[in-house]
């Protein structure tokens, strides 16, 4: 447990921070699991919609810094490769 008063400050600064990032990467988690039921359905209009509400909050996740932007890169990639592939079957 922190003694000192710099040190209190920076627990509840992490603490807050700590609250932030699951905020928004529970947001991110929340809106690729609806893209993915979407998929799932072979709701071809209705995962476009999805996709296009899932980009937006997945790249404001890597901009926050909750996850890297590689990562989110990579996520945004692999979801449209997915909503795309629905489309060609």
């Amino acid at each position: 447990m922190a003694n000192h008063k710099s040190a209190e400050k920076r627990n509840r600064q992490a603490q807050d921070k700590r609250m932030r990032n699951r905020a928004n990467r529970s947001k991110m988690k929340t809106v690729i699991k609806s893209l993915n039921e979407a998929i799932d359905a072979g709701n071809g209009e209705e995962a476009k919609t999805a996709l296009a509400s899932a980009v937006p909050v997945i790249a404001k996740t890597a901009s926050k810094g909750t996850i890297h932007k590689k990562n989110a890169s990579r996520k945004i990639s692999r979801l449209t490769k997915k909503v795309n592939q629905l489309e060609a079957d």
